[in-house]
């Protein structure tokens, strides 16, 4: 027994020693979820409330979750810049969803499932309780098969504009099922009623687009432009050891059609973005994936290890300025599907993070989180000065 006891102790001071060697993930931990769980944390989204909190956003994916019949999103309250965070709602029917403030009100917009159908909701209370789609005057908004992403709302020529993609196209294959489309509303307007929405149409991609190594688009940006046009920037997925590239729509004015403007290069394309414009600077801003010579051989899209603040003119060229995170393993480490919004002159960002267990315990992989991480970038203006290559 005695023998037993000393065996016993020692394994638990080694495994103690081995805790406190095991790194915590970058940033300040939101949620978690552990990684053997069947649960991942996806769709990170933040927001500012009119009272200066924060509130972000996270749902679930995998085995043992419901993203197939009727998704899970919770809601997370910050009242000390991102110090510390509090649970405050679970919401059922949410899935790739956008938190937005609009008109003194939080909303949540998305699909209610994987391929479902695009729904919003409207909080009063900053996130605490949310309304109900049930019908097209409360929140269902589009039926069908859609997908998107926690990807901005963009407010632009007296209109809110959302990009989703249909799902239901000339081919099953993901992601070249997608066709873009845009929805908008006019400011002001009830947000929650269907009627007061627009949707384009269809706008299928050119499959013989870069020599033929054009694999399809997803999770388009509404973006408001320096010149008041909007505009629908994608993700462009790419094979193996390919350039990287964003696309780049044009909407019409009262959100019916969208024209081809080009293909860019762009590193970190291939993965989701979140690009915003500012004013102040006359830059779009975007937070990427960058592929370094770690990711050389690899699909581009499958390498997350790396977050580089970027900046571009026109979106048509981009500039990396500073390497945000990295970690050297490409295989079990991810930072991902990154949102962030303007806090003054500062940038707020949620992650959506596959990294160590707090036992050390490795994540399932690079694509499947088993965290939400906040961080912030101070005086982001001032990285103009920095080139990260």
């Amino acid at each position: 027994m005695r023998r037993l006891f000393v065996f016993m102790f020692a394994l638990l001071a080694a495994c103690a020693l081995h805790a406190q060697g095991v790194p915590t993930p970058p940033g300040v931990v939101v949620a978690h979820c552990p990684a053997d769980c069947g649960k991942y944390i996806g769709s990170p989204s933040i927001a500012v409330l009119p009272d200066g909190s924060y509130v972000a956003s996270h749902d679930e994916f995998g085995p043992k979750s419901a993203e197939y019949k009727s998704a899970i999103t919770f809601i997370f309250r910050s009242t000390d810049r991102g110090a510390t965070w509090n649970k405050i709602a679970r919401i059922e029917g949410a899935f790739w969803s956008t938190l937005f403030v609009n008109g003194g009100a939080l909303y949540l917009i998305g699909t209610n499932k994987a391929h479902g159908n695009v729904v919003i909701r409207r909080s009063t209370d900053g996130g605490v309780n949310w309304s109900v789609p049930s019908d097209r005057r409360n929140g269902l908004l589009v039926e069908g098969e859609y997908h998107t992403a926690p990807t901005p709302v963009a407010i632009a020529g007296g209109r809110v504009w959302r990009a989703v993609e249909y799902a239901t196209g000339k081919s099953i294959k993901w992601p070249e099922r997608y066709s873009a489309v845009m929805l908008s509303a006019p400011v002001g307007s009830d947000l929650l009623d269907a009627g007061n929405w627009t949707r384009s149409e269809n706008f299928y991609p050119d499959m013989t687009w870069l020599d033929g190594g054009f694999k399809g688009w997803l999770e388009g940006n509404a973006v408001a432009c320096a010149d008041g046009s909007v505009a629908d920037v994608l993700r462009v997925h790419v094979g193996r050891s390919a350039e990287e590239y964003c696309a780049v729509l044009k909407s019409d004015r009262k959100g019916r059609k969208m024209s081809f403007d080009g293909l860019y290069p762009m590193n970190g394309g291939s993965k989701k973005f979140t690009i915003r414009y500012d004013a102040a600077s006359g830059l779009y801003w975007s937070i990427v994936n960058y592929v370094g010579a770690d990711g050389e051989g690899l699909y581009p899209d499958r390498v997350r290890n790396r977050l580089v603040l970027a900046s571009s003119k026109d979106l048509e060229t981009w500039t990396m300025h500073r390497l945000l995170v990295s970690h050297p393993d490409v295989v079990k480490h991810g930072f991902q599907y990154v949102d962030w919004t303007f806090d003054g002159d500062d940038i707020i960002y949620v992650v959506r993070t596959a990294f160590e267990e707090p036992d050390g315990t490795p994540a399932c992989n690079y694509h499947n989180a088993n965290y939400m991480t906040f961080d912030r970038i101070s005086d982001f203006r001032s990285c103009t000065n920095e080139l990260y290559e």
